[in-house]
């Protein structure tokens, strides 16, 4: 007897879970061509005209007639773009390019990458789950320049009027200048940013991988920003980093092979009166707690295909993206923050936002 057809069988729930896979796997095609669309500028050049052919799109962004009109039909039966068949022109509504295009606020085309980061692995994902074992950070493709373009626009772009006003004075600390460094940086756009802005201010930045950082200390030595410095480090063995009035973490403690130690060796590496800003993924550490989270199969997924085999691949703790707030909390007080404060910002509705300072007593 087949297992699955029993007295209790629901075939309407059947028909409808079909219909859900059915409009999941479109939703999959979608981001993959959503994701082309935007690496090849698509979104960006047909956000000019009000329509046109696809001869017409194909030319203006330099790019094959032929691929640009199958691209189209997806784009179409997507409900994306707009067609007329009789002219045969296509329109990209303003209220679609509105998050689809690098002038977009925030641009959805963005994180559409990550689909197609996750399949580059996928093969070497289906032996971890038969060996247990990890991956290495250049195992992972395209990731970690996806990775930076998104944190640009989440983190990077929000700096100023978002994510420094959660310290108060901070602002007024940095003019005078003080000490920061950025722990797992990556490609160090948040400190190069932060150096332009506050050239009285030291900024450093830590990342266990050089060609991480490459093109922005090299743009920072082109600019003559004599503030800002980059270094190669493990911080799993880096123990004391320095001493600084502000350290900050931009989603990587949870990636880390040992986070634990790194919060500790960043608590060291604090004045007294110095503060800890930390933005990670805004989930739950109880799965029950995110099923009505909107965000949760895309992290789960790239817990999965990134953050834990990465992690597991240093010999590491494989905390995974989904670890979770309420285990980041009591992270952060066994390394010796007293005083901490979570914030949820409205622009970031995937990340939570953390301001520790440290116990003095246990300095």
């Amino acid at each position: 007897m087949n297992a699955i057809t029993h007295t209790h069988f629901d075939q309407a729930k059947c028909e409808a879970f079909t219909g859900k896979m059915v409009t999941a796997l479109n939703h999959a095609a979608l981001m993959l061509m959503t994701s082309v669309g935007h690496r090849t500028g698509l979104f960006d050049t047909f956000a000019r005209p009000p329509s046109t052919t696809s001869e017409g799109l194909a030319a203006a962004a330099g790019l094959s007639e032929r691929y640009v009109r199958e691209w189209l039909a997806v784009m179409v039966t997507s409900g994306v773009v707009e067609y007329d068949p009789l002219a045969r022109t296509y329109s990209l509504p303003a209220e679609h390019a509105a998050v689809l295009t690098r002038e977009a606020e925030f641009n959805l085309a963005v994180p559409s990458q990550f689909i197609a980061t996750a399949a580059g692995v996928e093969d070497r994902i289906v032996e971890r789950f038969r060996d247990g074992g990890g991956l290495q950070y250049h195992h992972c493709g395209r990731f970690y320049t996806v990775m930076a373009e998104d944190s640009q626009q989440s983190v990077v772009n929000a700096l100023f009027d978002h994510i420094l006003p959660l310290v108060p004075g901070l602002t007024d600390k940095l003019e005078r200048g003080i000490e920061v460094a950025d722990v797992g940086c990556g490609a160090g756009r948040a400190l190069f940013k932060l150096a332009r802005r506050f050239p009285n201010s030291r900024f450093i930045g830590f990342d266990l991988c050089a060609d991480a950082f490459e093109d922005t200390a090299n743009q920072a030595v082109e600019l003559g920003l004599n503030n800002l410095n980059f270094k190669a480090c493990d911080l799993t063995e880096a123990g004391h980093l320095g001493l600084f009035d502000l350290v900050l973490a931009f989603d990587a403690i949870h990636d880390q092979k040992d986070p634990a130690g790194v919060l500790k060796s960043v608590r060291r590496s604090l004045h007294p009166a110095g503060t800890f800003l930390m933005q990670d993924i805004g989930g739950s550490s109880y799965l029950e707690n995110n099923i009505n989270n909107p965000f949760a199969p895309m992290l789960y997924m790239m817990s999965t295909t990134h953050c834990t085999p990465v992690s597991l691949g240093q010999g590491g703790a494989g905390l995974g993206t989904m670890w979770g707030v309420e285990l980041a909390e009591r992270m952060l007080k066994e390394a010796g923050f007293n005083r901490i404060q979570m914030s949820r910002l409205a622009h970031d509705p995937v990340n939570a936002y953390f301001v520790c300072r440290p116990d003095p007593e246990r300095a």
